[in-house]
């Protein structure tokens, strides 16, 4: 059943591909993400981190000149929004130097009378991944999870690894299997309830 209607209309969810490759599996499940989210009664922003260039991290270039600005435009991207979803792909068993980079930049960034990464706490993530192999990017989303609970970031139990992506959309390019569209709706529902109580709670 459509969850529009029980939950606030402008609570608002940034869905965060972590690759920005050209024909990308996870920047197609972060349109299916989002829609599934403005489907929900949300209001879901998709943004690419092709849009916010930064630097492999390095301690000297921050005393140096500080926080790059595209890192300080997506903190506060996020903190426009009361949830973040990532979709990340799988490298070698992990998350890709793509994301980890920008999370490290994030964890620096700090508002006037702020700790650094304040930004990243104030809202929960929820994470999703597309493979084409049969755990479906689950292994990333393992170290994903352990690399923000690092950073005191709230992660939502309920996550979607889409596996055999390629073979994962039918005609109207929704999920095929129900099994795959059960994770997802459980994902959208249980974001949208934990960032509605902190809302409530800010």
């Amino acid at each position: 059943a459509p969850l529009s209607g029980r939950w606030p209309a402008s609570l608002k969810i940034l869905v965060v591909p972590g690759s920005i490759r050209g024909g990308s599996r996870n920047v197609r499940l972060a349109a299916t993400v989002a829609a599934a989210f403005a489907e929900a009664g949300a209001e879901a922003t998709r943004v690419s981190l092709a849009d916010f260039p930064l630097p492999i991290y390095d301690a000297d270039l921050e005393a140096g000149s500080g926080v790059p600005e595209p890192a300080v435009d997506l903190a506060r991207m996020i903190g426009v929004h009361h949830g973040v979803v990532l979709v990340s792909p799988e490298y070698n068993s992990a998350p890709p130097p793509l994301l980890k980079n920008a999370i490290d930049w994030l964890t620096r960034v700090r508002g006037r009378d702020e700790a650094p990464g304040e930004v990243l706490r104030g809202r929960p993530f929820a994470l999703a991944s597309a493979s084409n192999g049969r755990f479906g990017g689950a292994r990333s989303l393992m170290m994903l999870r352990l690399i923000l609970a690092g950073c005191r970031i709230t992660v939502i139990p309920d996550q979607l690894a889409l596996s055999f992506a390629d073979d994962g959309y039918d005609d109207m390019d929704r999920l095929r299997l129900e099994s795959d569209n059960d994770m997802l709706r459980a994902m959208v529902a249980r974001l949208i309830d934990v960032a509605g109580q902190m809302r409530h709670h800010d």
